[in-house]
């Protein structure tokens, strides 16, 4: 029995059979004529993504999203832990002896200049006196002594003395950090795609824990930078993975709310790495501390534990894991007489393995234009949160206490996370974008041109609104190219935006090792640039309610909305290339 408010169900046998081209999510036909005209026009073939979702229960659901969530906690430590790794101290010269007194430091140090415009002269920290003379300077020759007040007491810096002739290998790893992640965004997105999410998954984590243990003994600054490199491409690879697999297991109604926990749970995991830090004082054992409890993730590689995306499947031809789906739909009693079921057992098989069409996915137009926008503002999104972090230090030449910018920066990204729940489920994905990437260039047009009369409160005030906006903009923009992107190529795509917005952070770096000489033209090339990017953001889609696409076709239907009219947002997408009211 159904009930008079709800559309009959409408019997798969008389749909036309899919085109031989597109055979697991064929274009909507029109519907026959019938007396029932005034009926809604429904698709011909709902899809089957969500129906393999609900084959695996609501607790087992439950159960994966909660194994999903739970290694960010750890990933944190080892995407995160970078500015405690490589943070300088003040130092000094060593002077043999007892620790030198104040004056005595200042008959052997020289007297520098600041490097930053307005920043008053010190002691210098990589040259003294001959003899404690002062007829000639040279370089430091018996090592340096550090006045280390925050972060790790021993970290890569003080144990290798990477200060002065050899502080350029700090940025070089910095660089080569960001290129790992870069690298594992992009190659295990794709074997995301093609080899499957949990195979990728149990592999990354794998090479994880693997080159955590190498990184943790590493006797040199050289060996120590290329396992660096290889742990963030197989860390990267992780945190996607379960990015993707984390989507693919919920329904419309709970995507954001999913994602909002795994986001906050990363959060969690940067305010452990503090505490840890204080606790430690190592490097060696913060990292430590983030590549162990890895291994226990490993476990999911026991059968039934945490098994393949069920949308990923849905696009396979792998009958022993389809099976297994089907057991388990005949073994539960709610579900077993579920009418929605029988679009599984109805459908008709695939005519051939569902390989990625490269001359299709050239031919996509649309998917192209929305990669292309999201990439763009990931870039400008990820590439400005530095300008907000180091504006004061720039402008005023005294810069802020480590402790005070990073956990400044990891509350305005637990901030955006909690705005984003708030709003992104009511508003859209496309306005609140909208809204926050405008928020990050309003903020950087005020500090650029009102610098000279603003006070340092008010510099600061706009400094945390763009870092929230511009942190709010970049994890929105990997929600929502990950609910955009079809199954068959979700992980290359998110992994291509995470990667653009790796290159947007390569400049952090760039300009530590230039001691931010230039600041100025480079926030406002990137403030200029979020301006384009507002701009660009008018051209996508919208994907709130919307189901997941499967293949190439599924996601070229998803178009902007004409600008003039109402949508209705409850209508599935699929149904039309654009439903309209």
């Amino acid at each position: 029995m159904t009930s008079p408010d709800s559309p009959p169900l409408v019997s798969p046998s008389p749909c036309p059979a899919p085109p031989p081209s597109l055979p697991s999510s064929p274009l909507p036909s029109s519907p026959a004529p019938s007396s029932s005209s005034s009926l809604p026009a429904l698709p011909s073939l709902p899809p089957t993504g969500d129906v393999m979702v609900l084959a695996l229960g609501r607790k087992k659901q439950r159960v994966l999203i909660a194994l999903s969530i739970l290694p960010n906690l750890f990933l944190a430590f080892l995407l995160s832990s970078d500015p405690l790794v490589t943070l300088s101290s003040p130092h000094h010269c060593h002077l043999p002896g007892p620790p030198p007194s104040p004056e005595a430091l200042n008959a052997s140090l020289p007297w520098e200049k600041g490097g930053r415009p307005g920043e008053n002269g010190s002691l210098s920290q990589c040259r003294q006196y001959v003899n404690g003379s002062r007829s000639a300077v040279v370089e430091c020759e018996g090592g340096w002594d550090y006045n280390v007040t925050e972060g790790l007491r021993n970290n890569i810096v003080t144990e290798w003395d990477l200060v002065c002739g050899q502080y350029w290998l700090v940025p070089v790893e910095e660089v080569c950090f960001i290129l790992g992640i870069l690298t594992g965004c992009l190659g295990l997105g794709y074997a995301a795609d093609r080899l499957g999410r949990s195979k990728t998954l149990l592999t990354s984590l794998t090479l994880s824990v693997v080159f955590g243990v190498l990184v943790c003994v590493s006797p040199y600054p050289s060996i120590f930078i290329v396992m660096r490199f290889c742990l963030a491409a197989a860390s990267a690879g992780v945190y996607l993975t379960l990015y993707i697999t984390r989507l693919e297991l919920c329904e419309s109604s709970l995507r954001l709310v999913v994602t909002m926990m795994a986001g906050l749970m990363t959060v969690a995991g940067e305010l452990l790495l503090v505490a840890v830090a204080l606790g430690c004082q190592s490097w060696r054992g913060l990292l430590g501390a983030g590549a162990a409890p890895l291994t226990l993730f490993l476990s999911y590689g026991i059968p039934g534990v945490f098994p393949e995306s069920p949308r990923w499947l849905l696009l396979s031809e792998r009958s022993a894991d389809m099976s297994s789906f089907t057991e388990r739909r005949n073994s539960n009693r709610d579900v077993r007489d579920d009418e929605s079921f029988t679009e599984l057992d109805s459908e008709p098989a695939p005519s051939s393995h569902p390989h990625l069409s490269f001359h299709e996915l050239l031919h996509s137009r649309n998917i192209w234009k929305n990669l292309c926008v999201l990439g763009f503002t990931s870039f400008i999104s990820h590439g400005i949160s530095h300008c907000y972090s180091s504006f004061r230090g720039d402008v005023k030449g005294t810069a802020p206490s480590f402790y005070w910018t990073y956990l400044l920066s990891v509350c305005a990204g637990g901030g955006a996370w909690l705005l984003l729940w708030a709003t992104v489920d009511r508003y859209g994905r496309r306005g609140i974008l909208l809204l926050s990437m405008t928020m990050t260039g309003l903020a950087s047009l005020i500090l650029l041109g009102l610098m000279k009369y603003l006070s340092e409160t008010a510099i600061t005030v706009f400094s945390v609104l763009g870092l929230f906006s511009s942190q709010a903009t970049a994890s929105l923009c990997i929600l929502f190219t990950a609910e955009i992107m079809p199954t068959i190529i979700r992980g290359t795509g998110v992994g291509a935006v995470l990667s653009l917005g790796c290159v947007g952070r390569l400049t952090s770096p760039l300009m530590d090792l230039r001691n931010h000489y230039g600041y100025f033209l480079h926030h406002v090339v990137y403030s200029s640039l979020a301006l384009l990017a507002v701009l660009s953001i008018l051209l996508l889609p919208e994907s709130k309610r919307k189901p997941l696409p499967q293949t190439l076709a599924d996601g070229e239907q998803y178009r902007r909305p004409p600008l003039g009219r109402r949508r209705r947002d409850n209508v599935p997408l699929l149904a039309t290339p654009n439903p309209e009211t």
